[in-house]
């Protein structure tokens, strides 16, 4: 048989996706690994999809998604992000935030060309970016600076090949939240360097405290190279309707357009509906959730901070916490796979989201404060019997 793609063979499976798979058939596992509200979709919202069902909207849509509901995106995005744009040609409904990032590396990138991220990173930018034949520039972000880019890194970052930056805020893995000053020093190397901002916001709506979003397309200059990424999975508890959307310039938008016949015609129809309804409907569910997330943050960064060994920042934003594991003295991998076996709770290493991840372990909030609290208890015995092995070993 001839070789297989040497592109994808290439391209290393997802470490997240092990942890689940090793997880799977033991008994009494206490899940921190995957990022998946513990909600249910509001009622309003399935109603929504039923109600299409019903009025026969079971059939092809447009590549570009249902007006309607690009409409409602322009809506919603004019109100809360304060950015306008033509639900006409810069818009595009999309099969989940996924496919938005795969749309927009596949329409801007050449073989070559690089692509910056922080370090660490959502683990899934790699493989998409190197998917595209294009090259991840990795940028470190550091604790002690709120894991945020700094101006000083992504200068250094910068090569003759350089074609975007992707920006993701609330961060995935992290809980980082880009302020105003941030973005803004991102905008003015993007113009001066005339690059693409790839900006991922699927996390918008989780910022707690006095943290404020701010939308880099605001910024004069920056409409016209900026390609926004969003969808309602995480919101709304919608991740496996599989809608998302783009936002972009008309000739980007046009061509993710084209693609889409290509690729897979169009979204599920009937869950174009239901995310209508998210947009436009009731958001008491959004605020109860939001609500529900920052109180297992404070619970979660709690018991972290009251074990010994172990430490972390408080998250601005997503539903994920950091945690500093350099104490323990095992690597972020051995950590998470010890503590799967001895106390059945499962996390992500935090070298799965890129080398400066080592030394962490990424946990999900997005759960039960039951779940959290009998986490806790099982990962506090753990780091107990660690510490005492490391006492024994060196006496």
């Amino acid at each position: 048989m001839k070789e297989l793609s040497s592109k994808i063979t290439n391209i290393e499976p997802a470490k997240i996706r092990k942890m689940y798979d090793m997880a799977q058939g033991l008994d009494n596992v206490i899940s921190f690994v995957i990022g998946e509200p513990e909600f249910d979709t509001p009622q309003n919202i399935i109603n929504a999809a039923k109600k299409a069902m019903d009025h026969g909207h079971t059939h092809y849509t447009p590549n570009s998604g249902i007006l309607p509901l690009r409409e409602a995106v322009s809506a919603h995005f004019k109100n809360f992000d304060k950015v306008s744009y033509n639900p006409l040609d810069e818009i595009m409904i999309t099969v989940g935030g996924m496919q938005g990032l795969y749309l927009s590396l596949l329409v801007l990138t050449n073989p070559g060309d690089e692509v910056i991220v922080s370090d660490p990173c959502y683990t899934n930018y790699y493989g998409m970016i190197e998917m595209n034949h294009a090259v991840p520039v990795t940028v470190p972000v550091y604790e002690e600076e709120g894991f945020n880019f700094t101006e000083k890194g992504l200068r250094e970052a910068l090569t003759p090949k350089s074609k975007a930056i992707l920006l993701n805020t609330p961060s995935n893995p992290t809980g980082a939240v880009a302020d105003r000053e941030t973005i803004e020093m991102i905008a003015r190397i993007a113009i001066e360097h005339d690059l693409y901002v790839i900006f991922d916001e699927v996390y918008k709506h989780l910022i707690y405290d006095d943290e404020a979003f701010f939308n880099i397309a605001r910024i004069p200059g920056m409409k016209e190279r900026t390609i926004i990424v969003d969808s309602v999975s995480k919101s709304y508890a919608m991740t496996g309707w599989r809608v998302g959307f783009c936002l972009g310039p008309e000739p980007v938008i046009s061509h993710m357009q084209k693609i889409q016949e290509f690729m897979l015609s169009c979204v599920n129809t009937p869950a174009q509906y239901a995310a209508i309804e998210a947009l436009t409907g009731p958001q008491d569910a959004l605020t109860y959730m939001n609500e529900q997330y920052k109180e297992r943050r404070r619970i979660m960064v709690d018991r972290i901070n009251s074990i010994d060994k172990l430490s972390c920042l408080m998250p601005k934003g997503a539903f994920y916490v950091f945690m500093n594991i350099k104490e323990t003295g095992l690597t972020s991998e051995e950590f998470a796979i010890e503590l799967l076996k001895d106390q059945h709770v499962v996390l992500s290493p935090g070298d799965c989201f890129g080398a400066m991840g080592e030394g962490y372990v990424r946990l999900s909030y997005a759960t039960s404060v039951e779940n959290i609290n009998e986490g806790f208890d099982r990962i506090e015995k753990f780091v107990k019997k660690v510490s005492e092995r490391r006492v024994t070993n060196h006496r």
